[in-house]
C-alpha cells in the first residue's frame, strides 16, 4: 500500500479530494479532508473552490454544501436524465402547506415548531412530521429555555430536491414595501398600508 507522500507525488490535491468525495456517502467537513490529506484547511478550501468552478463549467457533477460540509452530487440540470435512466418515478409532491413550511424553515433555521407556528398562524405538527419523514428537514438542536423545544433545519436532501448547491443560493427574502408583517400578537397578520 502506498503511503500518503507517494500518493501526493502522483496526484493533485483536487484529484485526491475528488476521490474522497466520490466514495463518501455523507457530506464531509473541510477539517476531515484536511486531516485525511495532511493539508491545511486553507489549501483544502482553495482546492474545493477550484473543483467547484470546474464542475460548474464542464461536468455533470456539483459540489453541494451544508454548512462546513461538502458532498459530491449530480448536477440538478441532469435530474430528469438520471431519473429516467434509473427508472425512478417522481410521484412525491409537496403540498402548499409543506412548501410554505419549508420556506420558513429554510430562511429562519434553526427554528422551533412553536416559532414556526407563530409565523404560519396554524398548527404545523403534521407538516413537520411529513417533512421529517421525507428527509427534507432534521432536528439540529434544542432551544434554550423552558421545554427546550426541538430546533429544525434543512438537510442535504432538501438541497438536492430544490437543486441547490448550498443554502446561500436561496433567493433573497424580501417583503414588498406596501406590506408589513406583525407577529407581536398571538396570530401573525399582514398589515397593508
Amino acid at each position: 500500500m502506498k503511503n500518503l507522500s507517494e500518493i501526493k507525488s502522483n496526484y493533485t490535491l483536487k484529484a485526491m479530494i475528488e476521490a474522497l468525495l466520490f466514495v463518501a456517502v455523507i457530506p464531509i467537513s473541510i477539517n476531515q479532508l484536511s486531516a485525511a490529506l495532511d493539508e491545511s484547511v486553507r489549501k483544502i478550501e482553495i482546492a474545493l473552490e477550484e473543483l467547484g468552478e470546474h464542475y460548474k463549467k464542464t461536468s455533470g457533477l456539483r459540489l453541494q454544501w451544508k454548512g462546513n460540509k461538502v458532498q459530491l452530487v449530480s448536477s440538478p440540470e441532469l435530474a430528469q436524465l438520471i431519473e429516467d435512466f434509473l427508472g425512478i418515478e417522481t410521484t412525491t409532491t409537496l403540498s402548499q402547506a409543506s412548501l410554505e413550511t419549508m420556506a420558513i424553515i429554510a430562511y429562519k433555521q434553526p427554528i422551533s415548531r412553536p416559532m414556526l407556528e407563530e409565523v404560519r398562524g396554524v398548527n404545523s405538527d403534521g407538516v413537520v412530521r411529513n417533512l421529517l419523514s421525507k428527509g427534507l428537514i432534521e432536528e439540529v438542536g434544542r432551544a434554550d429555555g423552558i421545554g427546550r423545544a426541538i430546533l429544525y433545519g434543512t438537510t442535504t436532501d432538501f438541497l438536492n430536491h430544490f437543486g441547490l448547491s448550498s443554502i446561500s443560493e436561496l433567493p433573497p427574502f424580501e417583503i414588498p414595501s406596501d406590506i408589513s408583517l406583525d407577529i407581536t400578537g398571538s396570530q401573525p397578520r399582514v398589515l397593508k398600508d
